[in-house]
C-alpha cells in the first residue's frame, strides 16, 4: 500500500501547473515560502493521515526535494503546524486531551482542515477521549452502529448541528452514511437538505461527524478510505511519556502539578485574549475612514487593547519563567516515564503474536499508578525513581505473564529485556536483527573448514557473523583455531563455556551471535542467562497460575478470560474456586456457546447482574456471530451503576481473531496451560487445589507414606507432560494429561491409605497407570512406558529414595531449588534427545520475536529494498542458464513420427519459468 502513495505526490505537482502564476506575489504581505509550504500541508492532509510518524516524515522530506528541485518556495524546515496552525486553538485541544507529541498536533490540523469527515484508528482510546472533552461543551453526541436509534439521533444532529461521534467502527460502514460521508446536499427554496435513506433532513452547517475505531490494523476497501480521512491516532512514545510523566509528578509532587495546570489553563486564556485583542486592532483599522487620529473611538480601543496587551505580555513572561521552574522539577521523574513507555510498546506489540494478547492503555495507566502508590517511598528522588521503576516492571511482567501461553513467556521477557537496553543505547539493531534471523543467505566464497561436524548453515552465518561490530575476522579465528571451537560445538552445556582466545570477552547479544552460529539448539538457556543478567531471576521463573489473586484483581465490570490451549480445562477450577467463595450451586450459572445460546445467556447475565451471582460463557470461539453482542453486553448493561458488586462474568475461549478488542483490552486474562519445565510443573501442583490446602495436605493417618507417594505422583505427573515436548522420543502419540488426572491421583491415594492397615501399591498402581492416566493412553508401547514410569515412584524402593519434610513449606522451597531447564537423564532419555526439541524451541522464540518487530530496518541495517536486491542478484548468479527453445525446436521439430518431441519442449518452457 505504501509505494502506491509516491504516484499520487508526483502526480500533485504536475497538476498544479498554475504555480508559477503564484510566484508574482507582493513580497511585502505575503512569506515568500507560502506557495511550497501550503503545496506540502495540502499532501499531508490529503494523502498521510493513515501512516504512521516515521513513515509520515519520510514522506514529506522526499516531497520536499521535489519542490527544492522544481524550484518551488518553501521553508527549510516545513512543519504543519507552522502552515496550518493556530497556537490558541492546539492549546485548547492539548487541554482537552490531545497528546502534546508534534504527531497528535499534525492529527488535529487534519481533522480541521480535510474536506472529508476524519476516521480515526485509535486503539488506545486517545481520539475519543480528546474528541469528547472538546465537544463536550457543544452538547456532543455518541454512537455505534450497534445502537438501534443510531440513524435518529444522526438525524437530529445534522438537523440541529451538533457534533456526533461514532465509535468502534469496525472494518465495515453502513450504506446508509454514503450521503453523510460525501456530504450530498441539495438545495430546496434556499434551504440545504440531506436525504439519510428515505428520510430527507434540514442540513445545518455547524453539523460535524468524527469517527473512531478501536482496531490496531484495520483494513478499509478503497470504496470506503475514499469516503473518509483515515488518521492514525496509534499513540507516541512522546505522547505517551507526556502523560506518564504528569501523572507520576501529579502523585509525587501535587501541589507543583496542581499549579502547572492551571498555569496552561491561564496560558490558554491570555493567548486567547491576545488573540481577540488583535482581531479588535485589525478590525479598527480597517474599518475607520479618513484620519484615524482624528476617530476618538478608534484611539480609545486601541489605548485600552495596548494597555490590556502588556498586562497579559507580562503575565505571560512571570507564568513562563514558573513554568519553567517547574517543568525542571517535574523532569527529575522523566526516567520513570521514558522506562514505562517503553513497557507499554513492547506489551502492544505482543497482538502481533496472538489475537489475544491485547492490553488498552487505561488498563497500563491504573497499574503505572498502582506501582507509584505501592513502590517503596524515599526521600532521595533518585533512588525513589529506581524504586518504581523496579516495582512497575515486575507488575507489568506478573501481570502480563498470567494471560500469555507458556511458549511466548520467554519471549515476553527477552522483548521487555532488549526493549529497555534499547532505551538504554545498548543495543547494536544490526547484531539484534542477525540474532533473530541469521543474516541474509548469500553466495559464500570461504569453503567450510570442518564439514565433518560443522554444518555449511552454521559456517555461512559465522562468516556473515563477522561483519558484525565486536566480531570482527571471527571466521579467522575459527579456521586457524577449529579444535578449540569444536570444544564448544561438543559441549553439553555450550552456553556456560568459556569461548576461545579473545572471544571470551564477548557479552550480551554478542555472545548470544556465537551461540546461535554454533549450537543453536542451546539458545534458549542463553537468553535465559542474558535476561537474568539484566533483569534478573524473577524475569526467568514467570508466576504460577493464581486464580485467587486474579479474582483479587478483577471487579464486577471487568469480565475474566480463560484463554484456552488444547488440553487446558479450567472447569474444575473455577467450581471449587466459587464454592470456596460460597458462590457455588444456585449462585453459579454455566452455559456452553454454540448455536442459539446466545439469547439465553444473555438472560442470564440481565439476572445475575442484579442478583449479584456468576455466569460462565464456556468456549466463545463457538460463537463468533453473537461476539458483537456480547461487546455490547459488556459496554453498555455491565456498567457500576447497575450491577451487583458481587457480579463476575466468566470467559471461556481458543484464541479467535473474531473475540470483541474492548473485552480483550479492559478484561482480565488467563492461561491455565501446564507450565513448561519439571521445576516449574511441580511447583504448580504444590500451589494448587487440593495439594495447597493445608487441611488435605496434613489430613492422612500415614504422613510419611503419604507425602512420600504424593512428591512422587507430582513428578510423574510432570515428567509425562514433559515428555510430550520430545516428539516420538517421548511418545508415539502425544496426550493431553491434565490436572483432573492429578487431582483424582491424589484423592485415591489419601483414601487408600487411610482405609487400609498396609500400603495397597498395585491397586493404586492400577488406578493411577491404567485408569486415571492410562485411560487417554491408546498405544501398547506408550501404555507400556506409562506403567514402567510409574512404577519408579510407585515401589518400595522410592519410600526410601524420596526425602520426607515435616512442612509443606520445605517442599516449595525444595522444588525451587531444581534446575529451570531439566537434564533429558530425567525422563530416561539419552543427553542429545532434546536437540531437535531445543531447535524447535528456538526457532519458536525467534520467529516469534519477528513478529513483533517493524518490517523496516532501523539504525545502520539495510533497508528491505536493499537486502532483497543483494538476494535477488545472489539467486540469479546461481541460476543455470535457459535452455535455448528456438535451437531446441530447430533440433527436435514437433512431428508426428516423434512424440517425444513435443514433451521435450514443453518441459523446457516449464524449466526456463
Amino acid at each position: 500500500m505504501i509505494e502506491d502513495y509516491w504516484g499520487p505526490s508526483k502526480k500533485l505537482l504536475s497538476d498544479l501547473k498554475f504555480l508559477d502564476n503564484l510566484k508574482s506575489y507582493d513580497k511585502d504581505n505575503i512569506s515568500p515560502f507560502l506557495t511550497g509550504d501550503i503545496l506540502l500541508s495540502s499532501g499531508t492532509v490529503s494523502y498521510l493521515g493513515a501512516f504512521t510518524v516515521d513513515y509520515r516524515i519520510d514522506c514529506q522530506e522526499q516531497w520536499h526535494k521535489l519542490c527544492q528541485e522544481k524550484k518551488i518556495p518553501c521553508s527549510e524546515d516545513f512543519a504543519l503546524t507552522s502552515t496550518l496552525g493556530n497556537q490558541v486553538a492546539i492549546r485548547a485541544w492539548q487541554i482537552a486531551g490531545l497528546p502534546v507529541d508534534s504527531f497528535s498536533t499534525d492529527n488535529g490540523i487534519i481533522v480541521f482542515n480535510s474536506r472529508r469527515w476524519p476516521l480515526m484508528i485509535d486503539p488506545q482510546g486517545q481520539a475519543n477521549k480528546w474528541v469528547k472533552n472538546m465537544e463536550k461543551a457543544n452538547n456532543l453526541s455518541v454512537i455505534k452502529q450497534s445502537d438501534g436509534n443510531y440513524v435518529r439521533i444522526l438525524e437530529n444532529c445534522i438537523q440541529f448541528g451538533k457534533p456526533v461521534l461514532m465509535e468502534q467502527l469496525g472494518e465495515e460502514l453502513d450504506p446508509i452514511l454514503e450521503s453523510v460521508l460525501l456530504k450530498q446536499t441539495f438545495r430546496q427554496q434556499g434551504v440545504e437538505y440531506m436525504k439519510i435513506g428515505e428520510n430527507v433532513v434540514e442540513y445545518s452547517k455547524e453539523f460535524l461527524f468524527y469517527m473512531t475505531t478501536g482496531l490496531r490494523n484495520p483494513h478499509y476497501l478503497p470504496e470506503v478510505a475514499v469516503k473518509v480521512c483515515l488518521l492514525n491516532f496509534m499513540i507516541t512514545p512522546q505522547g505517551l511519556q507526556d502523560q506518564l510523566l504528569g501523572l507520576v509528578a501529579a502523585k509525587e509532587k501535587p501541589e507543583l502539578e496542581e499549579k502547572k495546570n492551571q498555569l496552561i489553563l491561564e496560558s490558554a486564556a491570555n493567548s486567547k485574549q491576545l488573540k481577540e485583542i488583535e482581531d479588535q486592532i485589525l478590525e479598527v483599522l480597517s474599518s475607520s475612514k479618513g484620519n484615524i487620529l482624528e476617530d476618538e473611538t478608534a484611539i480609545k480601543i486601541l489605548s485600552s487593547s495596548k494597555i490590556l496587551s502588556e498586562e497579559i505580555s507580562e503575565k505571560q513572561k512571570v507564568a513562563s519563567i514558573t513554568e519553567k521552574e517547574i517543568d525542571n522539577t517535574r523532569m527529575g521523574y522523566r526516567p520513570v516515564a521514558e522506562h514505562s513507555s517503553i513497557l507499554f510498546f513492547c506489551i502492544s506489540e505482543m497482538a502481533n503474536i496472538e489475537p489475544m494478547y491485547q492490553y488498552s492503555l487505561t488498563w497500563f495507566i491504573n497499574l503505572y499508578q498502582y506501582s507509584i502508590s505501592e513502590s517503596t517511598k524515599s526521600d532521595v528522588v533518585s533512588v525513589r525513581i529506581n524504586n518504581i521503576i523496579e516495582h512497575f516492571t515486575l507488575c507489568i511482567y506478573n501481570n502480563v505473564c498470567r494471560s500469555l501461553f507458556e511458549k511466548d513467556k520467554l519471549l515476553f521477557s527477552l522483548l521487555l529485556t532488549v526493549g529497555i537496553l534499547q532505551g538504554k543505547g545498548r543495543i547494536n539493531d544490526e547484531v539484534w536483527r542477525f540474532l533473530l534471523t541469521g543474516g541474509v543467505a548469500l553466495d559464500n566464497p570461504y569453503p567450510n573448514p570442518a564439514s565433518e561436524w560443522l554444518s555449511d548453515k552454521s559456517w555461512s552465518e559465522i562468516v556473515r557473523a563477522s561483519k558484525l561490530p565486536n566480531l570482527n575476522e571471527l571466521f579467522i579465528h575459527v579456521r586457524e583455531s577449529i579444535s578449540k571451537w569444536k570444544d564448544l560445538y561438543d559441549s553439553a552445556k555450550p552456553h556456560d563455556e568459556q569461548l576461545p582466545d579473545h572471544w571470551d570477552n564477548l557479552m550480551g547479544l554478542e555472545r548470544m551471535v556465537v551461540i546461535r552460529c554454533f549450537r543453536p539448539d542451546k539458545l534458549v538457556p542463553a537468553v535465559q542467562d542474558f535476561i537474568e543478567l539484566n533483569m534478573g531471576h524473577a524475569y526467568i521463573e514467570p508466576p504460577t497460575f493464581d486464580l485467587a489473586g486474579s479474582y483479587k484483581d478483577s471487579n464486577c465490570c471487568s469480565p475474566l478470560i480463560f484463554v484456552l490451549s488444547p488440553g487446558s480445562d479450567p472447569t474444575a477450577v473455577l467450581l471449587k474456586f466459587a464454592d470456596d467463595l460460597d458462590m457455588g450451586g444456585s449462585k453459579l450459572q454455566t452455559i456452553s456457546l454454540g448455536q442459539g445460546q446466545g439469547p439465553i445467556a444473555a438472560k442470564m447475565i440481565d439476572k445475575a447482574i442484579v442478583d449479584g451471582t456468576w455466569v460462565v460463557l464456556q468456549n466463545c470461539h463457538l460463537a463468533t456471530s453473537w461476539m458483537p453482542a456480547l461487546g455490547r453486553i459488556c459496554e453498555e448493561i455491565i456498567i457500576p451503576d447497575n450491577t451487583h458488586p458481587s457480579f463476575r462474568l466468566w470467559l471461556t475461549s481458543y484464541p479467535s481473531d473474531k473475540f470483541p478488542v474492548s473485552i480483550l483490552q479492559n478484561g482480565l486474562k488467563m492461561t491455565n496451560e501446564p507450565p513448561k519445565g519439571i521445576r516449574a510443573n511441580l511447583l504448580r501442583s504444590y500451589l494448587s487445589d487440593p495439594i495447597s490446602d493445608p487441611d488435605f495436605f496434613y489430613s492422612s493417618k500415614k504422613q510419611a507414606i503419604w507425602q512420600k507417594l504424593l512428591f512422587g505422583l507430582t513428578f510423574f505427573h510432570a515428567l509425562v507432560q514433559e515428555r510430550r515436548n520430545f516428539g516420538p522420543l517421548g511418545w508415539n502419540i502425544p496426550y493431553e494429561f491434565n490436572e483432573s488426572d492429578l487431582r483424582i491421583s491424589v484423592r485415591q491415594i489419601q483414601m487408600f491409605l487411610d482405609e487400609y492397615v498396609d500400603v495397597p501399591l498395585e491397586a493404586l498402581t492400577y488406578l493411577t497407570g491404567e485408569c486415571n492416566y492410562g485411560g487417554r493412553v491408546t498405544d501398547d508401547k506408550d501404555r507400556r512406558l506409562l506403567l514402567s514410569l510409574l512404577s519408579t515412584f510407585y515401589s518400595w524402593e522410592s519410600r526410601k529414595n524420596i526425602t520426607m519434610f515435616n512442612f509443606f513449606q520445605a517442599y516449595i522451597n525444595y522444588i525451587r531449588t531444581l534446575p529451570i531447564c531439566t537434564n533429558p537423564s530425567v525422563f530416561g532419555l539419552h543427553s542429545n534427545a532434546d536437540i531437535t526439541k531445543d531447535n524447535q524451541e528456538t526457532n519458536q522464540l525467534l520467529d516469534g520475536i519477528l513478529l513483533t518487530l517493524p518490517r523496516q530496518t532501523g539504525g545502520g541495517g539495510k533497508s528491505p529494498q536493499e537486502v532483497v536486491e543483494e538476494l535477488s542478484e545472489d539467486i540469479l548468479t546461481k541460476l543455470p542458464q535457459d535452455f535455448d527453445i528456438q535451437l531446441v525446436m530447430e533440433l527436435y521439430p514437433v512431428v508426428y513420427e516423434e512424440s517425444m518431441n513435443t514433451v521435450l519442449r514443453q518441459e523446457i518452457i516449464r524449466f526456463n519459468r
